[in-house]
């Protein structure tokens, strides 16, 4: 490939950097631009909206010696190839350097990667295009939209709620989202069902179990005890006959690989990684890694994608890969192919490894913990999406008397295909009728049953659970709110606005939450409704593909808000909005009251409402299952100073009982105390830790593991993102701090025997 020694290539991050580079050779200089180089003013709106909404784009504060080394390099080259990330703020990003750098149109070629591997990267290089003027115009009515919408809203929510709020279109919309499920389970009326079992003894002397079904007529619901009470009655001392028995077979097919909200999804649920962290992580796995015996390599494709698209060079790779290694039975037979939903922008392929015959265990060494278990997560599902289904073999008996059917079901692995390299734990497709994994016995039709016993359970219908991160992502993309791009940044805002709280894996709204939303709700319904904003990205997509102009959408939009905005002014003036206090069940021991839940420089906190006649505070503790083995009171779970979770007996230093394992709801069988397990994902196994019990176990044998060297933080490109995304409100000039504590929490002490064993 001819090049002149002068070709200067830009991208945003120096990994990213290092990568292209080397695949590049001689020939050409690759520096990175560390993120956004220009962007609205931080001190002010940035978009005179009275002429055409121009936008005032100033050059970042801090980054003068990158613009000016990137000026002079631009200068001396005779091609300037502007390679950020494929996407719409990838492509802004390139237009405002070749705006910032006065690069002459001649002389500025746009080029893209959707992985970063050799052939592609030169392939890139050999086709070059200019830059696409209605992605810019797309980011930029975002952007705009953004920053009108949280400088506009929030100094209203300083001036009538408090200082450091903000409102935007998808965080605010995505805030709602959480109200609205939390509303539905204070709303939520349970309904009581039962669930009745019977084992039942075959004429061989083999048990088995069977749920109840219903009449022979037709499937029957137990609502009330009256119910279970009438069929016990009918069935009692009363003969069962094995009725229909039905053999069969049932197919399982794979996930399609991953897109970038069902990757956060399942990084979540199985990694325990949040989304935001789930893209720090991604973003280096696609920049490149060092690999051993083989130099930078970029491992997955572009990780910011709502397309199932895979190319015909993968899908080839990936069926020669399962023939050679697992056996021509577990291959398809034929490339599969995914369609997308019908909002997806269809852009760039899936989420999949570069070189789908590098498995997770080859590339192990060279990769950090994070790093490896988020590759063979990508790895395993796109190579599980090109397998052969999953087959059960599937057997349900009926056992009848007196008119009432009882069902008994069981499922057998046949053949494992996709299983074999990503099981996808769809465990509630398999039938809970069969009252546990045991096989059934070898029953024939005619058969006689003795029942042995019946074992009611009394039920009642559970309201929605709250969103996790996870589950409101898949909400969100659902219901069309924002774009891959936007999912973990929105999350990250509305968490860190305190407008939401994550309470074990859930997130829950705060009462500041619920303030703000019912402002929003009651003064701007367009902001926080969701098909106004599912509406808003559609919009924006047709800018994208030039089918509407942006400053005509800016135009639309403004043209209601600054009405709704005016409105809310004079209707709320000289109102101050108070947001109610968090009150938990915690109890001041200076003057007796409930604590509130305050907010702080250092995050939230406990607090006496007493204050200032009563100052007290403390940290705000989460109650833990069991307790203390020491004085039995309760156990709260802490975080040390360097970020650790422990768990320690609410006396503190009083009673002294702390450790890093965790408890749970089970007592020990022997002595009764609470039994705990270790940290972590997965299935744990609990023990006793009470050294005077004869089920004590030791230390040594509960399989603790030398803590880690954290990975790396967030690429410079991933921080870059941030500065693009919905996060638009002007800082307050001061920030109020917590009042200082009176009482000093007595400080945790770390087990002796556990300070070089602490569980990873």
């Amino acid at each position: 490939m001819a090049a002149t020694k002068t070709d200067l290539v830009i991208v945003e991050s120096p990994a990213k950097a290092k990568t292209i580079e080397r695949y590049l050779g001689e020939g050409y200089k690759v520096v990175a631009s560390m993120g956004h180089l220009r962007d609205l003013p931080k001190s002010s709106l940035g978009v005179d909206v009275e002429h055409d909404f121009t936008p005032d784009y100033q050059p970042v504060k801090g980054r003068e010696d990158v613009i000016d080394k990137l000026q002079k390099a631009s200068k001396r080259a005779n091609t300037v190839y502007l390679a950020t990330d494929p996407d719409r703020e990838g492509e802004a990003i390139s237009w405002h350097l070749k705006e910032l750098l006065a690069i002459p149109d001649e002389k500025a070629r746009r080029v893209t990667f959707n992985e970063i591997t050799k052939n592609v990267v030169r392939d890139g290089i050999a086709h070059p295009r200019d830059i696409d003027q209605d992605l810019v115009d797309a980011q930029q009515a975002r952007r705009i939209l953004d920053r009108i919408v949280g400088y506009k809203l929030s100094p209203l929510l300083w001036r009538k709620i408090r200082k450091g709020l903000s409102a935007g279109r998808v965080q605010s919309a995505a805030t709602r989202m959480v109200l609205d499920r939390e509303r539905e389970i204070r709303d939520f009326q349970p309904e009581e069902y039962w669930r009745l079992t019977a084992t039942l003894q075959t004429d061989k002397g083999e048990s088995f179990q069977a749920l109840y079904h219903g009449t022979e007529k037709k499937k029957q619901e137990l609502r009330s005890k009256a119910d279970v009470d009438a069929v016990a009655e009918a069935v009692k001392g009363k003969p069962f006959v094995i009725g229909d028995i039905a053999h069969g077979k049932k197919s399982r097919s794979p996930s399609p690989p991953f897109i970038t909200s069902t990757l956060q999804q399942e990084a979540s649920r199985r990694l325990g990684m949040t989304p935001r962290r789930t893209m720090s992580i991604a973003q280096q796995l696609y920049e490149g890694v060092d690999i051993e015996g083989e130099g930078t390599v970029g491992l997955i494709t572009y990780m910011r994608t709502d397309s199932l698209r895979l190319s015909e060079d993968a899908l080839a790779a990936a069926g020669a890969f399962i023939r050679g290694h697992y056996g021509e039975e577990y291959y398809y037979g034929k490339p599969r192919r995914y369609k997308a939903g019908a909002n997806a922008q269809d852009a760039h392929e899936a989420i999949r490894p570069t070189i789908p015959g590098l498995t997770p265990e080859q590339v192990k060494k060279s990769l950090t913990g994070e790093q490896y278990r988020l590759y063979r997560l990508i790895w395993g599902r796109f190579t599980a999406s090109q397998m052969a289904n999953a087959v059960y073999d599937n057997i349900t008996a009926d056992a009848v008397c007196a008119g009432h059917v009882f069902r008994a079901s069981h499922s057998k692995l046949a053949f494992p295909g996709y299983i074999a390299v990503y099981d996808d734990n769809r465990d509630e497709d398999e039938s809970e009728e069969n009252g546990g994994k045991k096989p059934l016995p070898d029953l024939t039709e005619g058969q006689n049953a003795t029942l042995e016993k019946l074992d009611p359970e009394q039920h009642f219908t559970a309201p929605p659970a709250r969103y996790s991160e996870a589950t409101l992502i898949r909400a969100m993309e659902e219901k069309g709110i924002g774009r891959p791009s936007t999912y973990a940044p929105t999350i990250t805002t509305i968490t860190a606005r305190e407008y939401v709280v994550k309470e074990g894996k859930y997130l829950k709204p705060t009462p500041l939450g619920e303030t703000v939303t019912e402002l929003m709700e009651e003064r701007f319904p367009d902001i926080v409704d969701v098909k106004f904003t599912a509406r808003m990205e559609d919009t924006l997509d047709q800018v994208e593909e030039g089918k509407a102009d942006w400053k005509g959408v800016l135009k639309e939009f403004y043209g209601d808000f600054s009405r709704e905005l005016e409105n809310a002014e004079q209707t709320l003036q000289g109102q101050r909005i108070k947001v109610p206090d968090e009150v938990s069940a915690e109890i001041c021991p200076n003057c007796g009251r409930n604590l509130v839940v305050k907010s702080g420089r250092f995050g939230r906190f406990l607090a006496c409402p007493g204050y200032p006649d009563c100052s007290f505070t403390m940290p705000l503790v989460v109650e833990m299952p069991g307790r203390c083995p020491r004085c039995g009171s309760r156990i709260f779970k802490r975080t040390s100073k360097k970020g650790y979770t422990y768990y320690a007996c609410e006396k503190g230093a009083a009673c002294g009982f702390m450790t890093w394992d965790v408890p749970t709801k089970e007592d020990c069988p022997v002595c009764g105390k609470t039994m705990f397990k270790l940290s972590g994902k997965g299935q744990r196994k609990s023990f006793c830790i009470n050294e005077e019990c004869a089920n004590f176990l030791p230390e040594d044998k509960r399989g603790y593991r030398r803590r880690r060297t954290a990975s790396s933080g967030e690429s410079d490109a991933a921080a870059g993102e941030q500065a693009g995304t919905e996060n638009e409100a002007p800082k307050p000039a001061k920030k109020t701090a917590a009042r200082k504590t009176t009482t000093k929490k007595p400080a945790a002490k770390k087990p002796a025997a556990r300070t070089k064993k602490e569980s990873s």
